[in-house]
């Protein structure tokens, strides 16, 4: 099933939504018909438990240049305006970093809010040409669309200063390296090794990988806290018919549904 919008082309196939940004002659910049296509896709995305795993990517050999600066410049909002478009955005962007299923990002160049909200995916595969850059203290603004809680968390703290105040590109290899990027792949092939890798995960028990990800947010570090939140996870994961089948499959010497990729074929 394939749907068009105006500004997003959205496929699902075998469990696997595909979500690419296509605003064409613009680097898929982040503009309203745009980030009101992504609440509506995202929200969708929530509502349909037979889509297993989110791809994000965009068209037009680029990911999102970030926000429309001809749009900032000239919608006129005063400072309540400006607090109440990005709590809009807030809304949909949580559900989108929550979502309990996997989001792997394809992201071949993103710049500012493009870069955070290729964050917001929990992998992201990249290419060796694509350049990352939190730049928005080059136009005088500071970090949205969720990079203080996104960007910590991947880098630390201090490099995450770094990065943001400095607003320098970051290359490929240096986002492999820093942990922004899981893989490189090349351009033709960073889509279909991002599906490859959301087809597998569309195997793994549903509520396994949604507890994984929702105690891996948890805003605690204590022991004690993490350790509860473990049990309590497993209370419920050992009682889905999954983890019975997977038992069973192990005892029958058969092999397991989900097989994790160690390398790309």
């Amino acid at each position: 099933m394939t749907e068009n919008f105006r500004a997003i082309h959205f496929e699902i196939r075998q469990q696997v939504a595909t979500l690419t940004l296509d605003n064409p002659g613009k680097r898929n910049v982040l503009d309203q018909v745009m980030r009101t296509e992504l609440a509506e896709v995202v929200r969708r995305v929530r509502r349909e438990r037979d889509i297993r795993a989110l791809v994000i990517t965009g068209a037009n050999g680029h990911f999102c240049a970030g926000g429309d600066l001809r749009a900032i410049a000239t919608v006129g909002l005063d400072n309540k305006g400006w607090r109440h478009r990005l709590h809009d955005v807030h809304d949909w962007l949580r559900e989108l970093i929550t979502l309990d299923r996997p989001v792997i990002a394809a992201v071949d160049g993103a710049a500012g809010a493009g870069f955070s909200l290729a964050l917001c995916a929990d992998f992201i595969l990249a290419t060796p040409r694509a350049r990352f850059c939190m730049s928005f203290l080059k136009v005088g603004l500071a970090p949205d669309f969720g990079a203080y809680y996104t960007l910590p968390r991947v880098v630390g703290v201090q490099r995450a200063k770094e990065i943001m105040m400095s607003a320098r590109d970051i290359d490929g290899a240096e986002a492999l390296q820093l942990g922004i990027a899981m893989e490189l792949h090349e351009p033709e092939r960073v889509l279909e090794r991002a599906q490859q890798l959301a087809t597998n995960c569309s195997n793994a028990a549903p509520a396994a990988l949604s507890l994984i990800k929702r105690t891996l947010a948890a805003p605690v570090h204590d022991l004690a806290t993490l350790m509860e939140l473990e049990a309590s996870g497993q209370a419920v994961a050992v009682g889905t018919s999954d983890h019975r089948t997977a038992v069973k499959r192990f005892l029958d010497k058969q092999p397991a549904l989900f097989q994790w990729p160690a390398r790309a074929e």
